[in-house]
């Protein structure tokens, strides 16, 4: 029911008929208000050209251009806004969704000019008078944010609930948790370029925004044949670059990957992914190695109608993944149903099968139209510094692979582990464990030259391998190891001041009047892996071009100049699986070139 102050509301607007009216004589010198939204500026230094700002303007003002002098790297596009103030509102949104803060307005309103182009341009390149006024609009703050700082929390084991065993440390995201955590992406794509297989990751995290998980998938597929795997142990070099991550947390695009494919059971893979009927095309192609690189060439491979067989000489298929890396960052049910899916494609694969033992190059080669070679780096690096031939110190690519395969490892009661990577951070953690369960403690000592902000393990392994009873002692170089009456005492170590010179380049300086010794009665080392290429024949070598450094090389395609064999993985870049994954997809596109496909 209409009330009485409703229907004379409108007649009050009659009291204006007898006001004075007030004219603006000089509307140009008239002063703006100190956060009225005028004219953009950009501080181009900040801004990464995310594109959000395009992305969120309604009236398609703002255009992604390139600019000169600003180059295309990772976590910058290159491209900086160019606004049209023939369409701009001053709506203000792009300023409020932007990730860097660069984006802001100053209160400047007044410009006049007889050339409309003017009125189209690129703030912070193309310089105008109010780039250096202090008024105007920027994003309020603190806590004025279209989308959330913090990343949901990813539930994961307690240290002491899992120092002692193997078991799986992170839970994975729930329905409600990953749809949260997906609403935080702004779409804005910096991320893909930086990942080494491009893929679609604003697409899938849409795709968990709207709750289609089957979309979801096709999109992880259409890039990346292992997201199980990956969505545990992927090195998420997109998150590095994650705009959101300017002023928050970067998103947890790993974890959302594993949510989309922990949810879909692996029997429906076929269905979602439209494969139960594969044409074949009557061509084979052998694979050598069953780590990233060959089970992606793999199933790219068999989706092409190839018919694929992979030689592998461990008992079981995954490579590094299986027998580098320990189950408690990825268990063996999500490695085996991601493999398990590219066997279902017809893909053969035949384990215990040593290449150059069992079957020779040259006979994969007469018997196959192409071969493919990605054995990754299985051999371990020494210090060679005095006492390690003593048969007390190991390799940690031996220890973990030994750990895989059921053996009973060495694990002295004090251990000292030489290296600041992964896989340092996986064998320390693995000993650490195991020692735990035989002595009821832990005593291990991990040093690396890298300092704490240089050491190229991820920072989430430092920290739980410290959480998990392990001292960490980053910056110091190994000299000796000290052995007495045949048995290891411990290591001697000096300062290191720097590790890469001016140019990068790997040139360790140490302090020497800088001294410590780190006792341990066992020595592991884990400063790098090596390639093992002895499966390749003479007559084969001496037809293969490498470079400098002994490195075979390839073409964009990872064709070798041998052109039936194709190499890919850790052994040509990495190393870590997410190249090994984009080396045989892309592989698989130059195999199929190569033997008639596409052109």
């Amino acid at each position: 029911m209409a009330r009485i102050k409703d229907i004379i509301s409108p007649f009050t607007a009659w009291k204006n008929v007898v006001k004075e009216p007030v004219t603006i004589k000089e509307p140009l010198k008239r002063e703006a208000a100190p956060r009225y939204r005028g004219f953009h500026k950009n501080d181009v230094d900040t801004c990464i050209g995310c594109g959000t700002c395009e992305s969120i303007c309604q009236n398609a003002a703002i255009d992604m251009v390139p600019v000169e002098g600003i180059e295309t790297k990772n976590g910058d596009s290159g491209l900086r806004p160019r606004i049209d103030y023939g369409r701009c509102c001053w709506c203000a949104l792009c300023v409020d969704v932007c990730t860097t803060g660069s984006l802001s307005m100053s209160n400047h309103f007044k410009w006049v000019d007889s050339d409309p182009d003017v009125f189209r341009f690129i703030p912070g390149v193309d310089k105008k008078e109010w780039d250096d006024e202090p008024n105007g609009y920027k994003k309020p703050g603190p806590n004025y944010e279209l989308y959330s700082k913090e990343r949901v929390h990813m539930p994961e084991l307690k240290p002491e609930e899992r120092d002692k065993s193997f078991i799986e440390i992170v839970r994975g995201y729930s329905r409600e948790q990953a749809i949260k955590e997906a609403d935080r992406c702004v779409e804005c794509g910096i991320c893909v370029a930086t990942c080494p297989a491009h893929m679609g990751i604003p697409e899938y995290i849409k795709a968990i925004r709207n709750d289609d998980l089957n979309e979801g998938l096709r999109i992880l597929y259409d890039t990346n044949p292992l997201p199980e795997i990956c969505g545990r142990i992927c090195t998420h070099k997109c998150e590095t670059v994650c705009s959101v991550g300017h002023q928050g947390d970067p998103l947890s695009i790993r974890w959302l990957k594993r949510y989309i494919a922990d949810q879909q059971p692996a029997e429906n893979y076929k269905q979602i992914l439209e494969t139960e009927n594969i044409s074949k095309n009557g061509k084979r192609v052998a694979i050598i190695g069953a780590g990233p690189a060959g089970l992606s060439a793999a199933h790219y491979l068999a989706l092409m109608g190839y018919e694929c067989t992979i030689f592998e000489k461990l008992p079981l298929p995954g490579g590094m993944m299986r027998y580098g890396i320990p189950e408690y960052r990825l268990p063996y049910d999500a490695l085996d149903k991601d493999i398990d899916y590219i066997k279902s494609l017809g893909v053969e694969i035949r384990c215990n099968t040593t290449v150059g033992k069992d079957i020779t190059l040259e006979e994969l080669h007469n018997q196959y139209d192409a071969v493919f070679t990605g054995t990754g780096l299985h051999l371990g690096r020494s210090t060679r510094i005095p006492g390690t031939d003593h048969p007390h110190v190991y390799q940690a690519v031996d220890l973990l692979r030994d750990v895989t395969m059921g053996k009973e490892i060495p694990a002295a009661q004090s251990i000292v582990v030489i290296g600041g990577g992964n896989v340092a951070m996986d064998i320390t953690r693995t000993l650490a464990r195991i020692q735990n369960q035989r002595y009821g403690k832990v005593n291990i000592i991990t040093t690396s030259l890298e300092s704490e902000n240089e050491m190229p393990a991820d920072r989430e392994e430092v920290v739980e391998a410290r959480e998990e009873g392990a001292t960490i002692i980053p910056g110091w170089g190994p000299v000796k190891i000290e052995i007495e009456n045949n048995k290891i005492k411990g290591l001697h170590v000096v300062k290191c001041v720097s590790v890469f010179d001016e140019n990068r380049r790997f040139n360790p300086k140490f302090d020497e009047t800088q001294t410590d010794f780190f006792a341990g009665e066992m020595v592991v080392e884990s400063i790098g892996q090596g390639m093992d290429l002895s499966y390749l024949p003479e007559s084969i070598k001496d037809n293969l071009k490498l470079d400098s450094r002994g490195r075979i090389v390839v073409n964009d395609y990872f064709q070798s100049s041998v052109e039936w064999l194709f190499v890919g993985g850790d052994i040509i870049q990495g190393p870590d699986v997410i190249h090994g994954i984009a080396n045989g997809h892309k592989a698989a596109i130059g195999i199929d070139r190569f033997l008639g496909g596409k052109k």
